[in-house]
């Protein structure tokens, strides 16, 4: 059986929820998820990878065919690092804490500092909202986000938020991403924490 998700023209996460929904669904066989932008393709085969499954993406005439495989055996997952601890730390702000702004700053840059040189380091740092002013270019934080990356950890900044932000293309390091991702990492883990 092969299931055929179009998802052009729709705006991120709803071609990752549609994948999800029909891939919780199917027993085996295969689907195939189209979409028509960068941002839509990498979100959705990051989700495909995330669950294991094995997929190839095919480009035709401009749009992307993400066809996954749910017949074969999972994709074996890759062992968890003793060094990184099963929690998201969520970013909203670049600032920590309300009351003064050069304060916040001075208390993040700290934090952001503490959280580089601590381990375990935490398997994720979403950052959303003004927070994605941290993964840009400009940033204070830009070389501990680095080498935090380097580490391991997964750093994810808000599509959405950079776009109305319009700093999508100053962005220094981690991956672009979605509210329905940004979601599965805050709600999976054995503990999170939010910052803003």
């Amino acid at each position: 059986m092969n299931k055929e998700i179009d998802a052009r023209a729709m705006d991120c996460p709803r071609p990752v929820i549609m994948t999800k929904k029909e891939l919780d669904n199917l027993k085996e066989g295969s689907i195939t998820t189209i979409v028509d932008n960068d941002v839509a393709r990498e979100n959705v085969s990051k989700l495909v990878a995330s669950m294991g499954y094995n997929f190839n993406v095919e480009e035709k005439d401009g749009d992307f065919y993400i066809n996954i495989n749910k017949d074969g055996e999972m994709v074996e997952e890759v062992k968890e690092d003793k060094k990184l601890k099963n929690m998201t730390i969520g970013i909203s702000s670049d600032t920590m804490g309300s009351g003064d702004d050069t304060l916040g700053k001075i208390l993040m840059k700290s934090f952001i500092y503490t959280v580089s040189e601590t381990e375990p380091y935490p398997s994720t740092i979403v950052f959303y909202n003004g927070g994605v002013r941290l993964t840009v270019e400009g940033s204070e934080v830009i070389d501990e986000l680095i080498a935090l990356e380097g580490k391991g950890v997964e750093i994810i900044s808000c599509g959405t938020c950079l776009d109305f932000l319009e700093l999508k293309e100053r962005l220094k390091v981690g991956s672009i991403s979605n509210m329905y991702t940004i979601y599965e990492k805050l709600k999976d883990k054995d503990s999170n924490l939010i910052i803003g």
